[in-house]
């Protein structure tokens, strides 16, 4: 008896190694059931700036052009390119994230680059671009054709974005010698006569900036009031502005786009730097910004 329950004991052993033989022969792998793809060319990994021009040609007859964002300034940041030719990426223009796919094609200097944006908003479009030694060359066209701006062409630079405190803007207008917003004008009818007759027409008055927005430096210096009392409430705003503009921040309004996107060091990357932010900065920034409530400006002419 004895021995017929030892050679039970044996033979189930054997039938349940068989059966954790079987299922373990069966089981795919992890690295068997995912695809791996390598990636590729990442020497074109990184932000690509330039202007983002509208093309004239393809506005409807008797369109005007826009008084504002003609060429704003785009940049289409390339983040990953398999061995399969996808690529993935992002673009930033007039304050605006949209993500990017497509794909790659071709090596060395005849390559070929077509990134679709998502197409769940009507601005959305998509990019056909070549490289050409170091530039990305190419145009954007809109899906939807029936918005204004159907297509923009651009040629795009490779720049690094790194933070450093130590930019700061340069006067941009050698003209006047300073910023203006040419923006928020003010306008105002006028008289004036010609013998008997009497013409009345529009002037346009707008606000500048002074040579502080050139030297107070908001990321270094801690700012106290006597320092921002008698400054426009341009300068407070410019001010406050770059210290966002050192972070990368993506300005949405033109109002503000217009000081920073003609600045070459000037990298859109980000809606949100607030985590980025020293605690002198945010100090400065709370700052500035009570003063704007209660600073003016002063209006002027300038001619355009």
């Amino acid at each position: 008896m004895k021995r017929n329950i030892y050679l039970l004991l044996v033979l189930s052993a054997l039938i349940g190694c068989k059966e954790q033989a079987k299922k373990t022969a069966i089981k795919p792998s992890a690295q068997d059931s995912t695809v791996l793809e390598r990636e590729a060319h990442q020497e074109l990994y990184g932000n690509w700036v330039g202007d983002f021009l509208i093309d004239e040609n393809s506005l409807e007859g008797g369109a005007e052009l826009p008084t504002t964002d003609y060429s704003p300034k785009i940049n289409l940041t390339i983040k990953k390119i398999t061995d399969k030719g996808n690529v993935f990426g992002q673009n930033v223009v007039k304050g605006n994230l949209r993500s990017l796919t497509g794909k790659l094609e071709g090596n060395g200097n005849a390559i070929q680059l077509l990134l679709d944006e998502p197409g769940d908003k009507k601005s959305d479009g998509r990019f056909e671009i070549k490289l050409k030694d170091d530039t990305l060359i190419g145009s954007w066209v809109a899906y939807d054709q029936g918005v204004k701006i159907k297509k923009r062409s651009f040629k795009l630079l490779k720049k690094q974005f790194a933070y450093n405190p130590n930019l700061m803007l340069n006067n941009q207008d050698e003209e006047y010698g300073t910023l203006v917003d040419w923006i928020n004008a003010k306008k105002q009818e006028a008289t004036d006569q010609d013998g008997d007759s009497t013409y009345t027409y529009v002037m346009e008055y707008y606000r500048s900036a002074s040579p502080a927005v050139f030297s107070i430096n908001a990321s270094k210096q801690k700012l106290e009031e006597k320092d921002l009392k008698n400054l426009k409430k341009l300068d407070l705003e410019i001010i406050r502005n770059t210290i966002f503009a050192r972070h990368g921040y993506a300005f949405t309004k033109p109002s503000i786009r217009q000081f920073f996107d003609p600045v070459d060091w000037y990298v859109p990357v980000s809606k949100d730097v607030s985590a980025d932010l020293s605690p002198l900065e945010k100090d400065n920034i709370a700052l500035l910004t009570r003063f704007e409530k209660y600073a003016t400006d002063n209006y002027d002419t300038f001619g355009r």
